[in-house]
């Protein structure tokens, strides 16, 4: 080695130490500010929901909100990846969990990706809720297709299994195993061959969301069929499952025989390859 790569190593070491001590030093101050809030509930999605309500028809001005963009984005890959993985016809009817007071995820699939498809939304807050509900108030046609239901959907059984797609939003259940046992609930109650849509959280990007095992919606009762890491803008990551169908019927009621034990380690390890792709798409 040259006496100048010698210098430059430990100058090189140096700057990527400096660059550490920096990271956790705004990790540690972000963690404290976090800690001194007298709540984490998400406030300015209030705020913006009531800035948009303000307006005749708040629909023409979801541009408002700064993170609009992130939502279309996140939209489009989530109904791009439910297209290619659960292919058939568009659903009928869809739930979201944990929609909030400003559900953009709902209104942006309702109006760009699925134009005949009814919303259900849920959240535990009836006020959350009830802001959800004036944004579509100018519009009778989306209107009519966004439901608002104020419910932990830990209460809601029956109803579960009239849904061809249920997304879970990022922050029901914060902690692993409430997620683990709202997936449980789904698993439970939704219906045989029903999608389910999770987000999740991947690197770093957990700082800001749950991260979620994939293997946890392999316990909750579902097939994992897509586990995408975005590396752009979207700070989501997505997950595609599915309720199996009940054993020996397929998705048209045909009455199909057990697969044989190779066939299903040949399954399995088919699976393992796609999330593995999927993980370095491109967003």
């Amino acid at each position: 080695m040259t006496a100048e790569k010698e210098a430059v190593a430990p100058a090189m070491v140096e700057d990527e130490e400096e660059a550490q001590l920096q990271l956790v030093q705004k990790i540690t101050g972000l963690a404290t500010a976090i800690a001194k809030l007298p709540s984490l509930s998400p406030s300015p999605e209030a705020h913006y929901s009531d800035l948009l309500a303000a307006h005749d028809n708040p629909l023409d001005h979801l541009s408002l909100f700064p993170y609009f963009n992130n939502y279309i984005k996140l939209s489009q890959l989530e109904y791009g990846l439910l297209a290619r993985h659960v292919p058939g016809p568009p659903p009928s009817r869809v739930a979201f969990v944990g929609s909030g007071p400003l559900p953009l995820s709902s209104l942006v699939l309702a109006v760009s990706h699925l134009p005949a498809t009814s919303f259900d939304n849920y959240d535990i807050c009836g006020e959350a809720n009830e802001r959800a509900r004036r944004l579509v108030r100018a519009d009778d046609r989306l209107g009519s297709r966004m439901s608002f239901h104020t419910s932990d959907v830990a209460h809601v059984t029956r109803d579960l299994g009239a849904y061809d797609v249920v997304f879970l939003a990022a922050l029901v259940g914060m902690a692993a195993e409430e997620k683990a046992r709202v997936v449980e609930h789904l698993g439970w109650h939704m219906a045989p061959g029903a999608a389910l849509v999770v987000r999740s959280a991947h690197g770093a990007r957990g700082f800001l969301y749950p991260v979620v095992d994939p293997e946890e919606i392999r316990r909750g009762g579902f097939d994992v069929l897509a586990v995408h890491h975005p590396e752009g803008e979207v700070i989501n990551s997505v997950i595609i499952a599915r309720k199996p169908m009940a054993e020996g019927v397929d998705a048209h009621g045909a009455v199909m025989s057990r697969p044989c034990l190779c066939c299903e380690v040949e399954a399995r390890a088919h699976r393992k390859m796609e999330e593995m792709a999927m993980e370095k798409l491109p967003s």
